[in-house]
């Protein structure tokens, strides 16, 4: 791998309530995922974060949930299929005016939370997320966990597609995320995570808790903008990243 995105979630805190250091993640990363309203954001976060990403030339797109700022986005909201695609295209919608206000251009949609894991295995779900994105004007890819559902139905759709993976979550041997409740589920620690990374752009291996490793592809890493050691975490993956001569810059799709 000569190059690979580096993204975060951002722009996740609404009215006086903040979540996390944007500014300084904004300094590392390349992609901003900016939260559209549903499990957080509001129209001023959502402006001052475009403008924070513009600013430092990184590329922004929706980061649509469901709509439970309460649990974040990470609790299952009961929906149909068809109510997920409008809850998603509503949120993207919301995203795409503020940054048209704000010229800023949308480039792509990445699911949120518990969102994101549920389309991960049930295609309709899926499906629902993936024809919201394609109704959208424009060619918005799809910013996807590798080798998911989600993958396979944006292609279906017709989408341009970039899978990722996370630098600061465990795997299971089905290349699923560790739950977040269970032990181990979260990494803390910015050199494991760095090293980690570094040899899955050098192998495509993920390691797995327990022991052993699964092989990935990605275009891209996360670094999950709301724990406190985010921004270290970042720092130190994109620092390894470049000094094995890995150029991190923004994901390009055809």
């Amino acid at each position: 791998m000569r190059e690979i995105d580096l993204n975060a979630d951002l722009g996740e805190g609404f009215g006086p309530w903040s979540m996390g250091d944007d500014a300084a993640m904004l300094d590392v990363v390349t992609s901003a995922n900016i939260a559209c309203g549903g499990h957080a954001g509001d129209p001023e976060v959502m402006h001052a974060t475009l403008r924070a990403a513009a600013a430092r030339g990184v590329m922004v797109g929706a980061h649509p949930g469901f709509e439970d700022r309460e649990g974040f986005g990470r609790r299952v909201i009961p929906m149909t299929p068809d109510a997920i695609t409008r809850m998603v295209a509503a949120q993207i919608g919301a995203l795409s005016g503020v940054a048209a206000l704000a010229g800023v251009p949308v480039r792509y949609v990445k699911a949120h939370g518990a969102l994101a894991n549920l389309a991960a295995d049930r295609a309709e779900v899926a499906a629902a997320i993936a024809a919201a994105v394609a109704a959208q004007p424009g060619r918005l890819a799809l910013l996807a966990i590798s080798g998911t559902e989600l993958e396979v139905q944006a292609r279906k759709a017709g989408l341009p597609v970039v899978a990722e993976v996370f630098a600061d979550r465990a795997y299971q041997a089905d290349g699923r995320l560790v739950p977040r409740g269970l032990p181990g589920a979260v990494l803390h620690d910015a050199d494991v995570a760095a090293a980690r990374m570094l040899r899955f752009a050098r192998t495509g291996l993920m390691p797995v808790l327990g022991g052993g490793e699964i092989a990935l592809q990605a275009g891209s890493i996360c670094v999950h903008g709301d724990t406190p050691d985010a921004v270290a975490m970042a720092q130190a993956v994109r620092a390894a990243l470049e000094g094995a001569g890995i150029t991190v810059r923004p994901f390009v799709t055809e």
